[in-house]
């Protein structure tokens, strides 16, 4: 099957006083239609990066992007808002994403103007159908974003996302703001939307019980670059890098008395390491020689479980 997403060895730095902080250094992956995808890591692994460089927010040091088959790295502005309407994001905090002189009326068919899409009782009908589909009234029509709480506002930017009729959708923390009982409605809605529209999600999180529910394959990064993949049962059950192996041991327990042995990492996370070795190696509890002098590309370890670790055999 074609993948709809492809990216290809992206790589972004961004300078700093003395200096460039390397972001993504390689990243390469690739979805298929209709699939979810976690990506996960701790902040400031790269996350948001490769979602931004995805929708053109950002441009890649270098690196190939293909959405359908059509290579959009490159692409001028005027070429690249055709694809806009079949690639979309939700953002992480609602409030900022809103335009707060905007009613969730013009927020949801702002979109629909720009890529010519519906005009007249079409428009009118398809807003009354969006607004169903995230769970919102149409007295909510009216009301800009100072008027709705916290939920609302991501189920209208959510409603602003799929109003186009996308094919694939970038979802960037999109439950971070929100307290538990509203972010449990959200994750439920992200996982209805999908099953119910055929979308594909990135689903970009640190909450891995979430990712765990809403994804089938999941992407662990770490200052930079993809260092475990797999589908997502497989990776819980079987993580085969330390630094998965510490994040799915840090996941809390939800039975009295019964605990997790944590992995836990030495010392802090540094800049992204440019030279050879492995970057997770001053930190590292499993640590060989080689490891801090011989580069760790992703390996295949059967059934398209990919870990980045020398001795990832052994870490069953």
């Amino acid at each position: 099957m074609e993948p709809i997403l492809k990216v290809v060895d992206l790589r972004k730095s961004f300078s700093v006083d003395g200096g460039a902080v390397h972001a993504l250094s390689g990243v390469s992956f690739e979805l298929q239609p209709g699939e979810a995808i976690g990506l996960v890591g701790e902040s400031g692994c790269g996350k948001t990066t490769v979602a931004r460089c995805i929708l053109r927010l950002l441009e890649p040091d270098s690196g190939e992007i293909y959405f359908q088959g059509q290579r959009v790295t490159g692409q001028p502005e005027r070429t690249f808002r055709r694809v806009r309407q079949r690639l979309q994001m939700v953002f992480q905090d609602p409030t900022m994403s809103l335009n707060p002189r905007l009613t969730v009326r013009q927020t949801i068919s702002e979109p629909l103007f720009l890529h010519g899409l519906e005009r007249g009782q079409a428009l009118q009908d398809r807003l009354y159908k969006i607004l169903g589909l995230v769970g919102l009234e149409r007295e909510h029509l009216d009301k800009r974003p100072h008027q709705l709480s916290g939920g609302q506002k991501q189920r209208a930017g959510i409603a602003r996302a799929i109003a186009t009729n996308p094919e694939c959708v970038v979802l960037d923390e999109p439950t971070s703001s929100l307290d538990m009982s509203v972010k449990a409605y959200i994750v439920q809605l992200l996982r209805r939307l999908r099953e119910t529209l055929g979308v594909a999600y990135i689903f970009i999180s640190h909450d891995l019980s979430t990712v765990r529910y809403l994804c089938s394959r999941i992407l662990v990064m770490y200052q930079g670059r993809i260092i475990e993949a797999g589908q997502v049962e497989e990776v819980f059950s079987r993580p085969r890098h330390p630094y998965t192996k510490a994040l799915i041991s840090a996941i809390p327990v939800p039975q009295v008395g019964v605990t997790r042995e944590r992995v836990r990492l030495t010392g802090e996370v540094t800049s992204v390491r440019t030279g050879r070795g492995c970057i997770l190696q001053p930190r590292c509890p499993f640590a060989l020689e080689r490891c801090a002098v011989e580069d760790q590309p992703l390996r295949d370890l059967g059934d398209g479980h990919l870990a980045a670790c020398w001795r990832a055999e052994e870490l069953t």
